[in-house]
């Protein structure tokens, strides 16, 4: 059996679009969200996408067949807010182990079913772990700047449970993702390193940050080199950039993560910036014409799409990813950031 590292090897992999913009296509009512299960429930549920696997788990299958159809190599957990922290928005934190489990177990199946229809073309499924709606580096306070929100101990007690659910359901790697926050981040590693330990597995991590602006900064301050800095004591499978900015903003930064790292890269960008209504107009075409300068300068050795981006968008972008091949390690000095001695 293929594992994801071997076909690393070979080729560009590439990563699903963006979950939520399908979700929006179906127009799901605040009904369809709480399901025969949630009909009573004393919150307001519309909007928590993450519930979706346990209320309409065929749409969420759906998803995924879709990008698997487009040409994605791994797939995303539908659980990017599925830690006990994000939940509590719902009053919710009781379900985030079943939450996970279930959407890594739909994931799962439908990558299963493409692997086993052309065992040539392996299918993976990462789970998704998001950045929570907390940071443990900032205040959320403008006049009590030492105040924080969340503690380290608190999120790494979160991610622990999510990391344990999304590896009970057989995801083939993790995906620490959307990071404004490195210590959000350090925390997620934390736990999945317990979690490794524990179990006595090894699953590969991936880690894809956010650079939030023409800055060149995540939201907590760092440059692009800090970043690789401050998470590369972790033996990582990739590390990469996602959100915030479309791909040609994006590359002046990927150049620099590429430059510097020896683990392998990923991307997945916006489809272009946001319109003044917040949505996003890049064409498939266009974006495939920016991620094709990526990988002229092999830049990058997995693709895909963040917001905005759909299965059109994936596909155009897996048909100009066959042509290239993908980025080898730079090793430009004797101890490069990421180095897995």
């Amino acid at each position: 059996m293929s594992n994801i590292k071997t076909e690393l090897q070979k080729r560009i992999l590439v990563l699903d679009g963006a979950m939520g913009t399908m979700l929006q296509q179906y127009n799901l009512s605040e009904d369809d969200f709480r399901g025969e299960r949630f009909k009573e429930y004393p919150s307001s549920l519309k909007g928590n996408n993450d519930l979706l696997s346990l209320t309409q788990p065929d749409a969420i299958a759906e998803v995924h067949r879709k990008y698997f159809e487009a040409g994605a190599d791994i797939v995303e957990t539908n659980t990017f807010s599925g830690t006990t922290i994000a939940m509590a928005d719902y009053n919710m934190e009781n379900l985030v182990y079943e939450l996970n489990f279930e959407s890594a177990k739909i994931a799962k199946q439908v990558a299963d079913e493409f692997t086993k229809a052309n065992p040539e073309k392996p299918r993976f499924v990462a789970g998704s772990i998001g950045p929570t709606n907390k940071t443990a580096s900032l205040s959320p306070d403008v006049n009590r700047p030492e105040y924080r929100a969340i503690t380290f101990d608190e999120l790494r007690i979160a991610y622990k449970q999510q990391v344990e659910a999304l590896i009970d359901g057989g995801v083939d790697v993790l995906l620490v993702e959307t990071i404004f926050d490195t210590l959000n981040a350090k925390a997620a590693l934390f736990a999945i390193e317990e979690v490794k330990e524990e179990k006595q597995i090894d699953i590969p991590i991936m880690v894809s940050g956010t650079i939030t602006d023409a800055s060149g900064r995540t939201l907590s301050g760092q440059t692009v080199e800090a970043f690789l800095t401050s998470i590369s004591h972790i033996p990582l499978l990739s590390v990469g950039f996602n959100c915030a900015l479309g791909a040609e903003q994006l590359k002046p930064y990927l150049q620099r993560l590429s430059n510097a790292t020896d683990f392998y890269t990923s991307a997945h960008p916006n489809a272009g910036l946001p319109n003044a209504f917040g949505e996003y107009d890049q064409t498939p075409k266009q974006m495939q014409q920016f991620i094709e300068d990526y990988l002229q300068d092999r830049l990058i050795n997995i693709i895909g799409g963040c917001c905005g981006t759909n299965p059109e968008h994936i596909n155009a972008i897996a048909e100009v990813a066959k042509k290239y091949k993908p980025r080898k390690s730079p090793s430009l000095n004797p101890f490069p950031i990421g180095r897995d001695f």
